[in-house]
C-alpha cells in the first residue's frame, strides 16, 4: 500500500532573492534611558567648574583686573561645564571630556593642600581639602560603565552595500 504523505516529494521552487527579514525585538533600536549615575556625574562636573571659578576668583581678588593668569581657570571651568553638559545629554565621549576636566583641578587642590600643610596652616588645609569633593566625585562617577555606555558615540545606520533600492531611483522620464 503506497504511503499517503501530506508533503509533496517535489522540490519547492525558491527565489534567488533572500526573504525579507522580520524585525525582532532585539534588532529594533532600543529607547535609551539615562542611567542614574549620569546626572550625578554631570552635577559633580558643574561642581568642578564652580570650584575652578572660585579658585580663579581668589587669584583675581589679590589684584583686581584682567590678567593673563585668569585665563586658565576660566578655560578649565568652561571645559568642565562642557563635559557636564555632554554627559547630561549623552553625547559621544562626554565621559572622557568630564574625566579629563577633573584631573587638573584635582592635582591643583592636592598641591594646595600639601602647600598649606607644609606651611603649618591647619585650618587652611581643612578648607582646601573640602575642594577635593568635586574632582574626586567626578573621577569616581564619570568613568563608570553606565556613564560610558550612555555617552558612547552612536554609529550611523549601516546600509547593506549594493545597488540602491528602486524607490530611491528617480522615475524614468522624470525631469527636473
Amino acid at each position: 500500500m503506497p504511503s499517503s504523505s501530506s508533503r509533496s516529494r517535489a522540490a519547492t521552487r525558491r527565489s534567488p532573492r533572500a526573504a525579507a527579514r522580520q524585525p525582532t525585538v532585539s534588532s529594533l533600536p532600543a529607547r535609551r534611558e539615562r542611567p542614574l549615575l549620569a546626572p550625578f556625574a554631570a552635577v559633580f562636573g558643574l561642581l568642578v567648574a564652580a570650584e575652578v571659578l572660585y579658585l580663579g576668583y581668589l587669584l583675581w581678588d589679590v589684584e583686581p583686573g584682567w590678567h593673563w593668569y585668569l585665563v586658565p581657570p576660566l578655560l578649565l571651568a568652561v571645559w568642565a561645564g562642557a563635559g557636564a553638559a555632554l554627559v547630561w545629554l549623552g553625547r559621544g565621549r562626554g565621559w572622557l571630556v568630564l574625566t579629563t576636566a577633573a584631573v587638573l583641578p584635582l592635582l591643583a587642590v592636592v598641591g594646595l593642600v600639601g602647600l598649606f600643610g607644609y606651611l603649618g596652616e591647619g585650618r587652611a588645609v581643612g578648607e582646601a581639602a573640602l575642594l577635593l569633593a568635586g574632582p574626586v566625585g567626578c573621577l569616581a562617577l564619570a568613568p563608570r560603565r553606565p556613564v560610558r555606555e550612555w555617552t558612547r558615540p552612536r554609529r550611523a545606520a549601516r546600509r547593506r552595500p549594493g545597488p540602491p533600492s528602486r524607490s530611491a531611483q528617480p522615475a524614468a522620464g522624470a525631469g527636473p
